[in-house]
């Protein structure tokens, strides 16, 4: 999986709860849920988030940098 980008987000414990109980029910984590929620937010407006390219598997090619 691609790096994911970290940063600290600063919610009203209420919506944290909520996203929590929400998280519960469908077996996601906190993060997994938020994830989910903007992801569908972003739709919504418009706005197309293509998942990013998943990570490149198994040795690289002979020559390749770094090698």
């Amino acid at each position: 999986m691609p790096a994911r980008k970290a940063f600290a987000l600063r919610l009203d414990p209420a919506i944290h709860a909520a996203v929590e109980r929400l998280a519960a029910t469908e077996l996601r984590s906190a993060n997994a849920q938020i994830e989910v929620l903007l992801r569908e937010a972003l739709k919504e407006r418009g706005i197309d988030v293509r998942p990013s390219a998943p990570p490149r598997r198994g040795r690289p090619p002979s020559g390749a940098a770094g090698s």
